[in-house]
C-alpha cells in the first residue's frame, strides 16, 4: 500500500503544496519523528476518539497524550479511546494505525490540540507506516476545519 490514494487526490485538487516523506516502518507518531529526524512536536498523530455513538478525529502532537476529559468538555460528550474493531472500516484506503490527519475525508469531526496549531508545519502519516507528508498548518487548517481546543499533555 501507498500514499492513500483518497489523500493525495484530495491535496492536488485543491492545489496544496507538500512533501512526500519515506522512512522505515515505524508504527507510533514518535517512532515516526524520530525515523524522519523531526521533532515530536511537529508531527500530528491521529486518535480516533468515541462520543456515544460519534466516531472523531483528535490530532496532536506525537510527543503527546490525549486528555480525554479536556477534548471531551471541548467536543461537549464524555469521550473514550475507540476500539481498532470501530474505526478499522473507516478507514479502508489506509494501514491499521496510519491515518492521516484528514477526519472529513472519512466523515468525522476533527479537533486539533492548540500545540500543534502554534507550528508552521506539521508532518503525519500518509496511510503507511512508512510514508509521511509534511505541509503548511495553515493548509491544513483551511481544508479541514478543524476546533482547536487544549486537551493534549505531555506524555
Amino acid at each position: 500500500m501507498s500514499v492513500s490514494a483518497r489523500l493525495k487526490s484530495f491535496l492536488d485538487q485543491n492545489r496544496i503544496h507538500y512533501t512526500l516523506m519515506i522512512h522505515s516502518p515505524a508504527y507510533t507518531a514518535q517512532s515516526a519523528a524520530a525515523t524522519l529526524h523531526v521533532s515530536g512536536k511537529e508531527v500530528a498523530k491521529s486518535v480516533v476518539v468515541r462520543a456515544g455513538d460519534e466516531t472523531a478525529l483528535a490530532v496532536l502532537p506525537a510527543s503527546c497524550h490525549v486528555n480525554l476529559v479536556r477534548l471531551g468538555k471541548l467536543i461537549g460528550h464524555e469521550l473514550r479511546l475507540a476500539s481498532e474493531s470501530e474505526f478499522i472500516d473507516k478507514f479502508p484506503d489506509c494501514e491499521l494505525g496510519a491515518m492521516p490527519p484528514f477526519g472529513n475525508l472519512y466523515q468525522m469531526p476533527v479537533f486539533v490540540d492548540e500545540r500543534l496549531a502554534a507550528d508552521e508545519e506539521i508532518v503525519f502519516n500518509a496511510g503507511t507506516h512508512h510514508d509521511a507528508i509534511r505541509m503548511r498548518f495553515g493548509d491544513f487548517a483551511r481544508l479541514t476545519h478543524p476546533t482547536v481546543g487544549e486537551f493534549a499533555e505531555k506524555g
